[in-house]
């Protein structure tokens, strides 16, 4: 073997060895995210030119970090859960003052062994994100949303029907128990349940309650699109949801929720900006395997395209059930959907975005925003002046007739016979 032959051979090894890091304990080759990889690595002024190119630049400075109450940082701890906080800022203006509202983020493992009973296994869940919620309400959060389906192992795997027990009407026990907190510190909470529809009939939604900062129900929105791609087997127990894009305007804004699966589809995230959405939560349940190399990047450029914040929510760990099953994927049966990376952050219309949570562990990620940067990004680059509604509607329209036809022009000489 030459030299350049055993080098590629040592590098290749060592990929190996780093996927092998990752899939076993969820670090990035033994820290908690790249960005904490790179920080512990690369000089301070390397790593600073990285960190530009990576996450950007928010009013064309570094994202700040924001100090954290002693009382958030004692029960980060105390409970083990990675917990970190940012500032996005705005131009200052001569008309407008500035409207910043603090933000959070929880991303959560499941608690008991999947074969455990179905209520320990909700109340378990409660009590282990009880804590992050105290956190979260010691440090002056006003909005905080969940991940999906956040009160239950993410089971729509298996295909068991069983796992339909654990939903839950609107203003079920995990609502109740938000409820509460809600109004203790004053905060809006964004609670993803598993929902059962008692007035139609007992049908499974996958549903965002909305809660008040008075403990009141706003209202609620179901998941749009529904998976149907390798072990995301959804619509098993639920189908697409029947509330339209609603933009919820409260105390401290208005907010919107584009549930997982959503996140992949622009006019889904387009609808939302169109109702006027400042702030856009994607609660999500999503695996290595499958979508992490997209994860940094759609809600990112959701927030580009559309003038808004993004909070983009991932569960982490590696869930595993009783059955053994496969999705016709030519994969063997296997147990578990994989491992959920967590990676949790902020995405601002600027293009700038926070470090993301541990990629392993429970967390909670806080950002104060102001949103005049919305308007702000919105006059500076005109997306909506310049969209042109009006030519996609009219081939959306087109589209969806039985007799559409794709509009291609060919080449003739593609088709015409050599001499």
């Amino acid at each position: 073997m030459d030299t350049t032959q055993n080098g590629q051979a040592k590098e290749e090894a060592a990929a190996a060895a780093a996927a092998a890091a990752v899939a076993r304990d969820g670090t990035v080759c033994g820290y908690e995210s790249l960005d904490r990889l790179l920080r512990d690595n690369l000089r301070p002024e390397v790593f600073q030119e990285v960190s530009r190119l990576l996450i950007g630049l928010n009013c064309g400075r570094t994202l700040e970090a924001v100090p954290l109450a002693d009382s958030a940082k004692a029960l980060s701890s105390e409970c083990n859960f990675d917990i970190q906080a940012f500032g996005f800022t705005a131009d200052k203006e001569l008309l407008r003052e500035p409207r910043v509202v603090r933000v959070g983020l929880i991303q959560n493992s499941i608690v008991l062994p999947t074969t455990a009973p179905f209520l320990d296994q909700k109340r378990a869940i409660h009590q282990k994100v009880k804590p992050m919620i105290d956190a979260a309400g010691a440090s002056g959060v006003n909005i905080l949303c969940l991940q999906e389906a956040w009160m239950m192992p993410f089971a729509f795997c298996t295909r068991e029907k069983r796992w339909c027990e654990l939903a839950e009407p609107v203003d079920g026990e995990s609502t109740r128990f938000l409820q509460d907190l809600a109004k203790k510190y004053n905060m809006v909470i964004v609670n993803p349940i598993l929902e059962r529809d008692t007035n139609h009939g007992e049908t499974i939604w996958n549903t965002a309650v909305i809660i008040g900062n008075h403990g009141n129900i706003i209202g609620k929105h179901r998941k749009n699109h529904i998976p149907r791609v390798g072990d995301f087997n959804e619509s098993t127990y639920y189908m697409e949801g029947n509330t339209g894009h609603p933009v919820f305007e409260t105390a401290y804004g208005k907010i919107a929720v584009n549930i997982c699966y959503g996140r992949h589809h622009p006019l889904n995230w387009l609808a939302f900006g169109l109702n006027g959405a400042e702030i856009v939560f994607n609660p999500s349940a999503t695996v290595g395997e499958l979508s992490e190399p997209m994860w940094p990047i759609e809600a990112r450029n959701a927030a580009i395209a559309n003038s808004y914040f993004v909070g983009s929510i991932n569960r982490v760990g590696t869930e595993t059930f009783p059955n053994p099953f496969t999705s016709g994927d030519r994969k063997p049966q296997h147990a578990d959907f994989g491992h959920f990376y967590g990676s949790s952050h902020f995405s601002a219309p600027d293009a700038s975005c926070t470090p993301s949570l541990s990629r392993y562990r429970d967390g909670l990620l806080i950002s104060d925003m102001d949103l005049n940067l919305c308007r702000q990004l919105k006059d500076k680059w005109g997306f909506r002046m310049t969209a042109r509604y009006e030519l996609y509607a009219d081939m959306l329209a087109q589209y969806l007739k039985p007799d559409f036809e794709p509009q291609v022009i060919s080449d003739p000489l593609l088709h015409k016979k050599s001499s």
